[in-house]
């Protein structure tokens, strides 16, 4: 069952079956002077209520519900299962209707019990009718209203990328950001560092081929080795910070840090591009 397939019209529905259910455990009967103590019964005291307006109701809820749920629903005497379920929740509601205007069923034609003893309709017996109505209403209108035909569920949107350890745009280590001291980080292609220093004076040149510097970040901390080979590491590269990688070199980068120290990448597994 797809639920994005229901429409706002179906979540009236399905919320009008709710307070049916629950009216259906509230009092059938209402009589004047009665204490508090007198124990009345449910709507489940009373068969011909308990088959003709709650279970109808809800089963006519269910069927309308299911059946636009479905992609391929099943039919039932060769009805479609939204049309059965409408006529289930107007039967549902005329019933309803019917139990307020004679709640007793014609027990009160007897005798003298049509008098001033007579029983009125309880709570329970009034939200079963709002409810159905309600339900019989929003079934029969949804295909009609395109306000009810809206979807129930709108479609979730694609969340955004962030930068590596949820950092936001535009905070510290990202490219663009305004760095501590009033110095702006530096563009792809652009020199690192606050001040240009003479051995940065110029941008990196691409080498030849496909290559073109792109800005990355590593997932944990990762070595930068010298470009000459040495095994001693001249940097460590920091999760949640960028850096700027101008060279490829097999399966290593040539990457540039803030302070425009360059140096070889060699575990380059798992890096996020910017």
């Amino acid at each position: 069952m797809n639920i994005r397939s229901l429409t706002r019209g179906d979540g009236v529905v399905i919320g009008a079956a709710v307070l049916l259910l629950i009216a259906s455990f509230l009092d059938l009967y209402s009589f004047d002077n009665v204490p508090d103590s007198v124990d009345l019964p449910s709507l489940w005291g009373s068969g011909p209520v308990v088959f003709s307006v709650v279970l109808a109701g809800i089963i006519g809820a269910a069927l309308v519900v299911v059946g636009r749920g479905l992609p391929q629903a099943p039919k039932i005497a060769g009805l479609e299962l939204v049309p059965f379920g409408v006529a289930f929740t107007v039967f549902a509601a005329w019933s309803a209707l019917g139990n307020i205007f004679d709640v007793p069923s014609g027990f009160d034609n007897i005798g003298d019990n049509g008098g001033s003893g007579a029983p009125s309709p309880g709570i329970g017996m009034i939200l079963a009718l709002v409810a159905t109505l309600l339900m019989a209403a929003a079934a029969l209108a949804t295909p009609l209203v395109p306000a009810l035909k809206g979807s129930l569920v709108p479609a979730p949107r694609p969340a955004a990328p962030q930068p590596y350890g949820g950092q936001p745009q535009g905070g510290y280590g990202y490219p663009g950001a305004q760095q501590p001291g009033g110095y702006g980080q530096p563009q792809p292609g652009q020199p690192f560092g606050g001040q240009p220093q003479p051995q940065q004076a110029q941008a990196p040149q691409p080498p030849a081929g496909d290559f073109s510097p792109f800005w990355f970040a590593v997932p944990v901390p990762r070595p930068l080795f010298a470009e000459d080979g040495s095994p001693t590491p001249i940097a460590e590269l920091a999760p949640g910070t960028w850096y700027l990688a101008v060279e490829q070199r097999g399966a290593a980068l040539v990457a540039q840090t803030q302070d425009g120290r360059r140096g070889v990448l060699q575990d380059t597994s798992g890096i996020q591009r910017g």
